[in-house]
């Protein structure tokens, strides 16, 4: 069942964050929220890491366990944004442009490895870093529509691609058959 949870939390987890970033430029949530999501989300982070690490060691899932552990990283200086006071902003922002962009090295090297429906991996890959570009223009020009917009396309991107991952025939057969191997 923790397998389970490992290979299908993210289908859940991911839209849930950033519809939780999203919400959080509208102003629906304080930062008291985003202080203890941000704790609860390098919790998770760290425990996948931890308990993935056996599964992870090569190909892709080692790519992938890479961005997460970058990801807590990040995570972890995103929380701590929410305590430091002036500089607070700074941190908050390595921990938002972070999980823009690192989960674009994961797509881009499961797109290389995949021979069906690639073009889902390195469409979400452009997603990442166009939505994060969106994002930062918005916040430069002013548009108060542009930095949710940039959002929206980083966050149905990489929904997109963890949904073909955790159902799609071709990623999660490889998957499981690295993991029966090790077994």
């Amino acid at each position: 069942m923790f397998r389970q949870a490992r290979e299908f939390g993210p289908v859940v987890l991911i839209p849930l964050a950033w519809g939780f970033v999203a919400a959080a430029h509208l102003r629906i949530v304080s930062t008291s929220t985003l202080f203890i999501a941000h704790v609860v989300m390098a919790t998770l982070l760290a425990g996948f890491a931890v308990t993935g690490r056996s599964d992870m060691r090569e190909g892709v899932l080692h790519t992938w366990w890479l961005v997460i552990v970058s990801g807590f990283v990040a995570t972890v200086v995103g929380a701590m944004g929410f305590r430091v006071g002036s500089s607070g902003s700074l941190f908050q922002g390595i921990a938002l442009f972070g999980w823009m962009v690192l989960p674009a090295v994961g797509f881009v090297d499961t797109g290389r490895r995949v021979s069906k429906r690639a073009w889902i991996y390195f469409g979400s890959a452009t997603a990442c870093v166009l939505g994060a570009a969106v994002y930062a223009l918005g916040l430069f020009v002013s548009l108060p529509v542009g930095p949710v917009f940039g959002l929206g396309l980083v966050g149905g991107g990489q929904t997109l691609a963890i949904l073909d991952a955790a159902f799609g025939y071709e990623v999660n057969d490889s998957v499981k058959r690295a993991t029966d191997e090790r077994v």
